[in-house]
């Protein structure tokens, strides 16, 4: 018997552990590097994980690849989408070919500065070659200790012999190149080209000229996909920097650099598409606040609810009515200050301050003004309380529940603080910059940015809430079956701000329910293929992918499996435009935002449980099946 020989890889980074199939990002989410496990690191160093030899460190020093003394090669990749920094925040302390202990420092990184810039700070540790290796055995601690904790562990039979070439060897891709070219469309399509430590990044004149099977088809390709107006080929680190040189050389290609590709890449998004964007920049890292406030909620909803008597937990057992408050306390504040959070944001995304956009919220919600809840039953009793002006009647009314209001006011907020920055002597910036730009924002919140905003959000509400009274049934078949379709654009951000309109304006929300659904049909789907491909690799996928988007994350099953074969993805579309026109028809509400998948009942008003379950069981057993059977006749051949 062949003896085994195991190799443990210990923590490079202190952090918390994200599971791959979480990190946002389908490249590592979808495992088409290699399996391992991802870090959101809590400092800034990444030091060996084991001995061994550095096999690569690339240009822009957020990526390093190295190879044990048993031949398993790791990747640490710092951050998603760090390769536009060019290098800013990172220092390397190693170089290609240097031999490692476990510990040796290889990269310090200003951690404040990538989660400011970059779109996150979470780092794939990924096995390029797995495939020579037994199953990796992943750690089960929520938070790890750089070189204290092992993070992963694996077992080789003979030792493969360790090719030190791979990341240095000649030119030898030409045909894989060319390849690859022709079926992105050609030399013509190509606009421009670079690589990062991963995958080739291309913008194209038109991406409806790719022909994904047969890209997909091509062995050194483990994967593509577009984002942000570039189209990535997925590679492999080591081997794309041939696979470009190749391509370079043979095809005619004009090397481009990153921030060449990246400028491209934004100038082909429309205003529409841009704006997108921004939207998701900003609700999007406060999203687990939001959620996170959204389940408890759902807590306080049922002790506080007869559920199934008619009685409350709370009614039944007094002694509870204490924790229910409290926990209504800890769940409700997200929502109260939601200004603060999405000032906080905005003004990050802007290239403001984020302390005064946070400030900037709380202004909007200080509890001397007239709660906006309540601003309904004031107008119409006459009562609102004002500031006189020099004459100028202006009404004295927070913005609780708002968002456009506060988006707007941080926008100008950032435009005022960088003008100021720009032309105030930096000895003077802590007196000047941040008290004039807070004063002046202020004021224009509440005399102009407010009102107007305020009255904008309003007909918007209005009208949907019109729309789906008027026309339930038409209302959720079109929303539920063009939520999926939305998220492949991206722009189903935009309905996130307007779920948390809705609720701050009416307390619930009717669209929310309807993507819940979308997720559970996305995981149905997936399932139907796991149960009926005969194909190992792409069960185990489908198995993984289906939880995660039963549990609210949905990019892997749908970009990594759904999408690919598309009659799942239509099967999740049929199944959730039925249940949306359900659970529209009777009426179904959320009073927060929560889970987008199994969990999604806690963040359902209690009296609609039983519609919602049925909605879930529709986008449960019509997804499954159509899939299943079309499967059955497609793969199992």
């Amino acid at each position: 018997m062949t003896k085994r020989e195991e190799q443990l890889i210990y923590a490079p980074i202190s952090g918390k552990i994200v599971p791959l199939e979480k990190v946002p990002d389908p490249t590592f989410a979808e495992k088409m590097m290699g399996d391992g496990i991802a870090i959101e690191p809590t400092e800034g160093k990444v030091v060996a994980p084991f001995d061994g030899e550095v096999i690569q460190v690339f240009p822009t020093k957020h990526a390093i690849g190295m190879v044990s003394s048993l031949g398993v090669e790791v990747l640490i990749h710092i951050g998603l989408e760090t390769v536009e920094l060019n290098g800013e925040g990172f220092e390397t302390h190693v170089k290609a070919g240097d031999k490692l202990k476990a510990g040796d420092i290889l990269v310090t990184f200003d951690v404040d500065l990538i989660r400011k810039k970059a779109k996150s700070t979470i780092t794939p540790i990924i096995i390029t070659n797995g495939e020579q290796f037994a199953p990796l055995t992943k750690t089960e601690e929520k938070d790890v200790v750089v070189l204290d904790s092992v993070l992963l562990g694996t077992k080789v039979i003979d030792s493969p012999t360790v090719s030190k070439k791979k990341a240095n060897s000649s030119m030898k891709y030409s045909q894989e190149a060319r390849d690859i070219v022709a079926a992105i469309g050609g030399v013509d399509n190509i606009a421009a080209a670079t690589h990062c430590v991963t995958r080739l990044r291309f913008v194209l004149h038109d991406e409806a000229k790719v022909d994904i099977a047969a890209l997909e088809n091509l062995d050194i390709v483990k994967g593509s996909f577009s984002a942000n107006g570039q189209f990535q080929v997925v590679i492999g680190q080591g081997t794309v920097d041939n696979v470009y040189a190749a391509m370079v050389k043979d095809t005619g290609i004009k090397a481009s650099s990153k921030d060449d590709v990246k400028a491209l890449g934004s100038s082909k998004q429309n205003p529409l598409q841009r704006a997108i964007k921004t939207l998701a920049d900003i609700f999007i890292p406060i999203l687990p606040a939001i959620v996170t406030a959204g389940l408890l909620m759902g807590i306080n909803n049922i002790l506080v609810n007869p559920l199934f008597s008619e009685q409350s937990i709370v009614e039944m057992y007094p002694s509870w009515a204490g924790i229910a408050e409290m926990i209504n306390i800890i769940a409700n504040t997200a929502f109260t200050f939601l200004p603060a959070l999405i000032g906080w944001s905005a003004a990050k995304r802007f290239g403001g301050s984020e302390l005064l956009g946070m400030v900037l919220g709380l202004i909007l919600v200080h509890p001397d003004l007239m709660n906006a809840w309540g601003y309904g039953s004031a107008l119409t009793e006459g009562s609102i309380p004002t500031w006189n002006l020099f004459g100028l009647e202006v009404e004295k009314v927070g913005y609780q529940g708002q968002v456009l209001p506060v988006l707007i006011a941080s926008w100008v907020l950032a435009k005022i603080e960088l003008f100021l920055r720009k032309r105030v002597v930096e000895s003077l910036q802590l007196l000047v910059v941040a008290p004039i730009a807070l004063l002046i924002t202020g004021f224009l919140a509440f005399i102009i940015i407010g009102p107007i905003t305020f009255t904008i959000a309003s007909w918007i509400t209005d009208g949907l809430v019109h729309v789906f009274d008027t026309f339930p049934i038409i209302g959720g078949l079109l929303y539920g079956g063009l939520y999926a379709p939305l998220v492949i654009t991206g722009m189903h951000h935009t309905f996130l701000a307007v779920d948390l309109q809705l609720i701050g304006s009416t307390g619930t929300t009717f669209l929310w329910p309807i993507l819940a659904l979308s997720n559970i049909a996305q995981g149905a789907a997936v399932f139907g293929i796991m149960l009926a491909a005969k194909d190992e690799k792409l069960r185990g996928l489908a198995g993984t992918s289906g939880v995660s988007a039963w549990l609210g994350i949905t990019e892997p099953a749908m970009f990594g499996v759904n999408i690919r074969y598309r009659y799942p993805f239509i099967a999740a579309i049929i199944g959730t435009a039925i249940a949306g026109a359900f659970i529209t028809f009777r009426g179904v509400q959320a009073s927060s935002i929560g889970v987008g998948g199994i969990p999604a009942p806690l963040s359902i008003l209690t009296e609609d449980w039983l519609s919602f379950g049925i909605g879930m069981a529709i986008v449960i057993i019509v997804p499954f099946i159509i899939t299943f059977l079309i499967a059955k006749g497609k793969l199992s051949r």
